[in-house]
């Protein structure tokens, strides 16, 4: 009788060892997946920056080729006044 038990004792503490490891995989499972979540939000927010980023860097060199062509055409007025100062100073 005592064997038995014994063997029942046995039999329930390695169901609850079973139970408990279950319950802490659940645990670590949840875990992993709030974590896969995170990162998942992660990636979209660090997509979303780089798209914007590239973005940025279109229009700032748009805006580069706006401002080199502004220059030249400054330039050329610039050249032309000065032709036409010393033009005027001549006579």
């Amino acid at each position: 009788m005592n064997k038995t038990i014994l063997a029942a004792v046995m039999v329930a503490s390695i169901g609850l060892a079973g139970c408990a490891s279950n319950g802490e995989l659940a645990k670590v499972r949840a875990a992993a997946e709030r974590a896969q979540s995170t990162a998942d939000q992660a990636q979209k927010t660090a997509n979303d920056a780089m798209a914007k980023a590239n973005q940025a860097s279109a229009t700032a060199a748009a805006a580069d080729s706006k401002a080199d062509q502004a220059l030249s055409k400054a330039n050329q007025v610039d050249e032309k006044v000065e032709r036409m100062f010393k033009k005027t100073m001549m006579k």
